[in-house]
């Protein structure tokens, strides 16, 4: 792990979780999404966000 300082780490901390639940918002409002394309965005939208926090969460490794 990089040398962080404690407030780098409260930052990446709030991103993460911002990131954690955009992810499952998107994905429920794909669940429940009846327009394909509509559905089709929220699941891009989804994938996106757990790809932003998997790379944040490499600055904790």
């Amino acid at each position: 792990m990089a040398n962080l300082s404690e407030l780098e780490l409260q930052n990446l901390r709030h991103l993460i979780g911002g990131y954690d639940t955009t992810h499952c918002k998107m994905k429920e409002y794909a669940s429940e999404s009846t327009d394909p394309k509509i559905k089709q965005f929220f699941e891009k939208g989804a994938k996106s966000a757990m790809d932003n926090k998997n790379q944040l969460m490499k600055f904790l490794q």
